[in-house]
């Protein structure tokens, strides 16, 4: 029943991807004598962790229960108490821990704790799909830099629109409606200017349940973008990054509830734009962006996950936009290398997941 019990904490977990940031997803449960006591998850940052909830539950019970959990309990104060003392306190007989948190403040502190006090420790239950779900947690404790998804919609044949940029739709409304799924479990979606006022995008998340709109983040080196966009409106906050050449004062003053991110360089650096987003907490990012965008994330290896949504349709022509800008490689050899990972049908779209190979 072990892997059962992990399941449901695993299952709680993974409910509230997207909306714990800069916080870990977490689920907890509570289990004596075959009999579940106590089920808890961490809802969002700042509230209590999935263990409290799951304890709370279980009372009294709690004494002498074990206690499965996706991650490792904290072991430091920040704005809650840490929930490796709350399961000392609560004289748990055993915890079961899918993965071990890489947090500096935590990495195997909250394990000795549990095992100071005598209490048994097993790690490794449903340990890849932990991983999985804080995936982009793990990445940006261990590399400070977002976990970067590249997405795109194109034809059979790669187009992303036609000759005269026409683009509606090119997937289905199930497709779509997954693409908003994704920007709800990010917390930045990235597009260049040229998108902005081709396509006059809103970037929000549109679910019929409703769902957390990523912070919009535009790339413009030189601030000329104006007028009566969807991004520039209030519906959703929006980070504007721009180079040292840009003319800030202007555009705040007609802008002034839209964050402006300035480089230190006349040309925008995307390696430095990523460490100027991990310094705001940014874990995830989903790149939307246009082919000269996308061309740029490749260039820099700044990808890490390729969401690739594919409608049967063929357009046909060189003169049709492609998914990727700039200039084919030579030969075959020099291509970007992936691995597919998850390939499904949705609608009649097909989604492909794809990695990086190692050698890439």
């Amino acid at each position: 029943m072990k892997e059962e019990w992990m399941e449901l904490a695993l299952n709680l977990a993974e409910a509230t991807i997207g909306q714990t940031s800069p916080n870990p997803s977490v689920g907890a449960v509570v289990v004596k004598d075959g009999q579940l006591l106590g089920v808890g998850t961490h809802l969002k940052a700042g509230e209590p962790h999935a263990e409290v909830h799951a304890i709370a539950q279980a009372g009294q019970k709690a004494k002498g229960a074990d206690i499965y959990v996706t991650l490792e309990p904290c072991a430091h104060y920040g704005k809650t108490p840490p929930c490796a003392e709350l399961l000392v306190k609560s004289e748990v007989k055993k915890v079961y821990i899918a993965c071990l948190d890489p947090n500096p403040k935590v990495a195997g502190k909250g394990v000795k704790i549990l095992t100071e006090a005598g209490i048994e420790v097993e790690v490794g239950i449903g340990e890849q799909r932990a991983l999985k779900i804080n995936q982009s947690f793990f990445h940006y404790q261990n590399t400070r830099r977002p976990f970067i998804t590249l997405k795109a919609a194109t034809t059979l044949d790669g187009k992303t629109a036609t000759v005269t940029g026409d683009s509606k739709w090119i997937t289905s409304e199930k497709a779509r409606e997954d693409v908003h799924e994704e920007r709800h479990k990010h917390d930045a979606i990235l597009v260049g200017r040229n998108t902005v006022e081709q396509d006059n995008p809103s970037l929000t998340t549109r679910l019929p349940q409703g769902g957390k709109n990523p912070i919009r983040i535009i790339l413009d080196t030189n601030l000329t973008i104006k007028g009566d966009f969807n991004v520039l409106k209030n519906d959703a906050n929006t980070w504007i990054v721009c180079g040292n050449k840009a003319d800030t004062v202007n555009f705040k003053q007609q802008y002034p509830d839209i964050t402006v991110i300035q480089m230190p360089t006349e040309q925008i650096n995307l390696n430095n734009v990523m460490e100027k987003l991990a310094e705001r907490n940014i874990q995830s990012l989903y790149v939307e962006g246009g082919a000269t965008v996308h061309q740029s994330f490749l260039k820099q290896k700044l990808v890490d996950e390729c969401h690739w949504y594919i409608a049967p349709k063929l357009l046909g022509g060189q003169d049709a936009q492609s998914a990727v800008g700039g200039n084919s490689p030579q030969w075959m050899k020099d291509a970007f290398n992936l691995t597919f990972v998850k390939v499904e049908q949705l609608g009649e779209d097909l989604k492909i997941i794809a990695v990086p190979k190692e050698d890439s």
